[in-house]
């Protein structure tokens, strides 16, 4: 299956400068995976945050006060060390030859893949940058964006409303903090009254796992029926009042976004899972090229904490 590619990046980039530079990111997510199956949304979480600010290019890698990586917006980020692993084993292999965006990159679609998802030819060939900041990082889409915003963010990066509501199907795994959401559960309309938009049965269900009085650190669910299934369930729960984040279940409340999220929640489950599955590779590999860095552009890093 070829997609389109920008940037100057080609699946099998590596294939004679570091032959086995795939199959070593992939053992190190499944080593990792088979302890702990929530890595895998963080893998494609640090993908995603990377690719958002500054381009796909490792930046958020970065370790350092000022990094991108100690953004408020990137609270929570994890996978780091999988990563880091991953470096050290290439660079005993093949040393100065592939880039921490590259290894970002692929590991995310290894997390897919492992979690019962497609899995697709990666383009690779990304260079790393040399600029992390957080500052930089203030931009990334939020969870308590409204449709408008974040339509805009992800246009912004040349991604349009399918592509948003594809990419936003990746909460089908993964978990968030009480923290971000119970602002919904209790005081939404600012008269002590709850997001209206929440089904009734879960908003009890909700109210039970984030009291309202708690630290809002306990974790919870973003498909609240297949936390580590790759699935097409997290549309479902959207399209009937289900969703945990505010930017998830505003996709329902626009005309445009909420036709597509139907689309995918459907009736005949098995057809459209394989839609969202297809259109899924596509969104990534769309998203994975967003002003990325190729040729003499940036460096390969020796170690994905830290510039050469």
């Amino acid at each position: 299956m070829v997609f389109h590619v920008q940037g100057g990046l080609k699946p099998g980039f590596y294939s004679s400068s570091c032959p086995n530079a795939e199959s070593i990111v992939k053992s190190t997510v499944q080593a990792e995976f088979n302890k702990d199956p929530t890595i895998a949304a963080g893998l494609l979480r640090l993908h995603f945050h990377d690719c958002f600010v500054q381009g796909c290019d490792g930046s958020v890698l970065i370790s350092g006060t000022s990094a991108e990586r100690n953004a408020v917006t990137n609270t929570g980020l994890r996978g780091f060390e999988v990563i880091g692993n991953a470096k050290t084993q290439l660079e005993d292999s093949c040393p100065g030859v592939v880039s921490c965006a590259d290894i970002l990159a692929l590991a995310a679609r290894d997390a897919v893949d492992l979690s019962g998802g497609p899995s697709w030819g990666v383009p690779t060939g990304r260079r790393d940058g040399r600029n992390s900041s957080s500052s930089e990082a203030l931009n990334l889409p939020s969870p308590f964006d409204t449709i408008e915003v974040q339509r805009s963010k992800f246009a912004a990066k040349g991604l349009d409303d399918h592509d948003l509501v594809t990419l936003v199907g990746a909460h089908t795994i993964g978990q968030t903090d009480c923290r971000f959401f119970s602002y919904r559960l209790y005081n939404f309309t600012r008269t002590g009254n709850a997001d209206p938009s929440i089904d009734q049965q879960f908003l009890a269900e909700l109210q039970t796992a984030c009291p309202k009085n708690g630290d809002g650190l306990k974790k919870v669910a973003l498909d609240k029926d297949s936390q580590m299934k790759f699935d097409v369930s997290f549309f479902k729960n959207v399209r009937n009042g289900n969703g945990i984040l505010e930017s998830d279940q505003r996709l329902l409340g626009d005309p445009s976004t909420k036709d597509i999220v139907e689309k995918y929640a459907g009736t005949l489950r098995g057809l459209l899972g394989l839609r969202f599955n297809f259109n899924f590779q596509k969104a990534m590999i769309k998203m994975s090229s967003i002003e990325v860095k190729s040729g003499t552009q940036g460096e390969i890093r020796k170690v994905c904490s830290k510039f050469n």
